[in-house]
């Protein structure tokens, strides 16, 4: 009986680790604030180039239609 009660305390401790671990992880690896704010600069990045591009490319389709 006393191995048992061994076994069932190393495996809450594994499993306490493990949690623990993976908190740690996500904090470090992963933090969503940054992820937004760099996805957020990056899309208005493109749209930036987007727009600046849009106007350009109707006056030269005009100017191939007039000819």
């Amino acid at each position: 009986m006393q191995k048992r009660g061994i076994a069932n305390l190393w495996g809450s401790v594994g499993a306490i680790g493990l949690l623990l671990a993976g908190c740690v992880t996500i904090n470090i690896y992963f933090p969503a604030a940054a992820a937004e704010k760099a996805a957020d600069k990056i899309i208005d990045e493109v749209w930036q180039l987007k727009q600046e591009a849009k106007p350009a490319t109707p006056a030269a389709e005009n100017k191939g239609e007039a000819k």
